[in-house]
């Protein structure tokens, strides 16, 4: 009877812990795409000047996102993820591949990678989560699937190279 009620609690714990960690994610997705469907509030400001956010928080989140693109931005251009190179890579055949230094510390685990990544194409405006498949052995992922731009190309794997534990990059993405 004992070993039963054991048992009934581990699987109740299981269960617990499994919705506790969908709802985060449900709540960080909803949250994402209400900010991004938000009603935007009309200002109108004399000629020759910008005008003023209709709150603090607009302002703040505003530059929080023109920060976060300009850092995308240059780092796409340092892992050599410019439309440019893409193009030329993607015209030679084969896949696209970036690698970067390990971090020191305790390894991340491949399914907790996997995870990180796919959560971040989710966040993405212009990425589908849905249409690329995120595979991880030993820090390195492997992306395949199919996305609408060259661009998107560079943008998928950018965002996997910032994630914590990946050591390199596989695409084997292409272009609708």
């Amino acid at each position: 009877m004992g070993s039963q009620v054991s048992h009934l609690m581990k699987t109740f714990l299981i269960a617990f812990l499994i919705g506790a960690f969908t709802g985060a994610l449900t709540v960080l997705v909803v949250n994402e795409r209400n900010a991004r469907t938000a009603p935007r509030v009309a200002t109108t400001a004399p000629e020759g000047t910008t005008p003023a956010p209709a709150t603090p928080a607009a302002a703040s989140q505003r530059s929080v996102v023109e920060e976060t693109k300009a850092t995308i931005s240059e780092k796409l251009t340092e892992w050599h993820l410019t439309p440019a190179d893409l193009k030329e890579e993607l015209a030679k055949g084969g896949a696209i591949v970036r690698s970067k230094a390990q971090a020191a510390g305790g390894k991340i685990s491949d399914a907790r990678i996997a995870t990180v990544v796919k959560a971040r194409y989710v966040l993405d405006r212009e990425l589908s989560a849905r249409a690329i498949e995120v595979d991880v052995a030993d820090g390195v992922v492997t992306l395949s699937g199919r996305v609408g731009s060259p661009e998107l190309i560079g943008r998928a794997i950018g965002l996997a190279l910032e994630s914590d534990g990946v050591v390199r990059v596989e695409s084997n993405l292409t272009v609708e």
